[in-house]
């Protein structure tokens, strides 16, 4: 499995980027997709997930309402629009797999890990 994000830049606050995770290396029908994000100094923190094939999708706190997990199937790609950003929002933006259908937030449940885009809001 590999994952490819990107997306990621410079914005002012209040503004929104879109980014993208493309996923190749087998079909991902039983996987949950997720995007996790790490600030320097910080630990890893949870955004959001979706469950393939199905569509459901769970949220941390921090992002309710601003931010929106989706996925093309016939791309095979996951996105992260994330709108209302905020300072707080700066960190590498990491997208990952998970082979199990159950939706979690923990980072250590999931597989596979893409490189990270960066996303910088300035104020």
């Amino acid at each position: 499995v590999q994952l490819q994000a990107s997306g990621g830049g410079l914005v002012q606050a209040g503004g929104s980027l879109r980014l993208s995770c493309a996923a190749s290396g087998r079909t991902f029908e039983s996987y949950v997709m997720g995007w996790f994000r790490q600030a320097p100094g910080k630990e890893r923190e949870f955004v959001a997930s979706i469950i393939w094939s199905r569509g459901g999708t769970y949220y941390g706190d921090s992002v309710k309402g601003r931010f929106t997990i989706s996925r093309d199937k016939a791309e095979n790609t996951v996105f992260l629009q994330t709108n209302s950003l905020t300072p707080e929002d700066t960190a590498v933006y990491y997208c990952a797999a998970r082979r199990l259908s159950t939706l979690t937030m923990r980072p250590k449940d999931y597989e596979y890990w893409g490189q990270g885009t960066l996303v910088t809001v300035s104020s």
